[in-house]
């Protein structure tokens, strides 16, 4: 779930959601097996990413999980 007040519009939720599914894909592997919960630390300015599909965008969210993905303990 990717709320309102950290990224305004749906297409940009909605990559955001892409991108978490496709950096659980290519780490589940090395995840425990349990529910994880993805929660996003900062907002993404429309300002900064005027484009919700940018590569701008993507890398940065990108960036972020695989920062997170890093922090679970591997099985």
């Amino acid at each position: 779930m990717v709320p309102k007040r950290w990224a305004r519009r749906a297409v940009t939720r909605n990559t955001i959601k892409r991108q978490v599914y496709a950096i659980g894909q290519t780490t589940q592997p090395t995840l425990a097996s349990a529910a994880h919960v993805v929660r996003l630390r900062f907002g993404f300015d429309r300002q900064k990413f005027p484009s919700a599909t940018s590569d701008a965008l993507q890398a940065a969210v990108r960036r972020e999980l695989l920062e997170l993905f890093g922090q679970v303990p591997a099985v």
